[in-house]
């Protein structure tokens, strides 16, 4: 009798650790599914939203935020993209909810633009800076600590193509700061989450320099980069709300005599996007931020990085 009830304990013991093997298995198989789906939908998004631009480089002209490319999506079924009939949509695993936006990087001010061949525009450039960082909040004083850094970080440009020189043709120096990639990277050079939270709306960091968009700047980074006061500002906004500027000449009658539309500081197109995506499959949550730079009517991927998120 002790003999069986040993035999049975143990059977029941192996049988216990199969059947929890088998679970693990399966928990594991869905774990990787369900990253493995997030990634091909999160992925298909980002060549949609490449699609909606190079659509959109075809028709030429200005970018404004009354274009379709500008029009968030508010988080919609993932089925009712793939499917006419309702009947087709029903019954064929789990709901996914996909959302996103594409926002328009020239609309901030590029912090790259410190970064220039002359004194004279590293000065106008660093003053547009403090203005900047005083629609933030912050004190306008750390623009030229942060415009010396940056110009320590990241070689001279030429000034005639605005771009960064081949790696290895300028000697590299041990003390040179580590160059920062993204935005957040700043905070290498002092500024923490909450500088950057609120810097995150009016600045931006790109590989080359870029002018801003008078089509899709608010109204801070108008007056910052134009150096003209909020309402001045604020009546350029309006008036391209009821009708985006074509060209820099429609600008000029909205704006004082005094203030000078250099085409290599401000624009009425753009080039350079960020794509954000969200998508809601189940319990899990997943995010994915994309940076895309048009080059004609081709559009690259540039950046990409997806992380999980939380509901809140």
């Amino acid at each position: 009798m002790l003999t069986a009830m040993l035999l049975v304990a143990l059977i029941a013991s192996l049988a216990s650790g199969l059947v929890w093997q088998q679970w693990q298995a399966v928990q594991v198989e869905s774990a990787e599914r369900g990253r493995a789906q997030s990634q091909w939908i999160l992925a298909g998004a980002t060549d949609y939203a490449r699609l909606i631009l190079r659509e959109d480089a075809r028709n030429g002209g200005y970018d404004a935020l009354s274009e379709p490319w500008a029009t968030p999506l508010a988080e919609a079924r993932l089925s009712s993209f793939l499917a006419v009939d309702p009947d087709r949509r029903a019954g064929q695993g789990p709901e996914a909810f996909l959302s996103g936006e594409i926002r328009d990087l020239q609309a901030r001010y590029n912090l790259l633009n410190v970064v220039a061949a002359t004194a004279e525009v590293r000065q106008r450039e660093t003053l547009a800076l403090g203005r900047v960082l005083a629609a933030a909040g912050l004190a306008p004083g750390l623009a030229s600590g942060l415009s010396q850094t940056m110009r320590q970080a990241v070689p001279s440009m030429s000034p005639a193509s605005g771009a960064l020189p081949e790696a290895g043709i300028e000697t590299a120096q041990a003390d040179r700061p580590l160059r920062p990639a993204r935005l957040r990277d700043l905070r290498w050079m002092g500024l923490d989450a909450a500088a950057l939270d609120a810097l995150e709306p009016l600045l931006t960091l790109l590989p080359v320099t870029t002018p801003i968009n008078l089509n899709t700047a608010s109204r801070e980074v108008l007056a910052a980069v134009l150096d003209i006061d909020s309402s001045t500002a604020e009546r350029l906004v309006l008036a391209r709300q009821r009708k985006p500027l074509a060209n820099l000449e429609e600008a000029r009658g909205l704006l004082p005599a005094t203030v000078e539309l250099n085409p290599e500081r401000v624009a009425v197109s753009s080039s350079w996007f960020e794509v954000r995506g969200r998508l809601r499959l189940e319990e899990r949550i997943v995010e994915e931020h994309a940076v895309l730079e048009r080059r004609g009517i081709e559009v690259l991927t540039i950046f990409r990085e997806r992380r999980a998120a939380f509901e809140r």
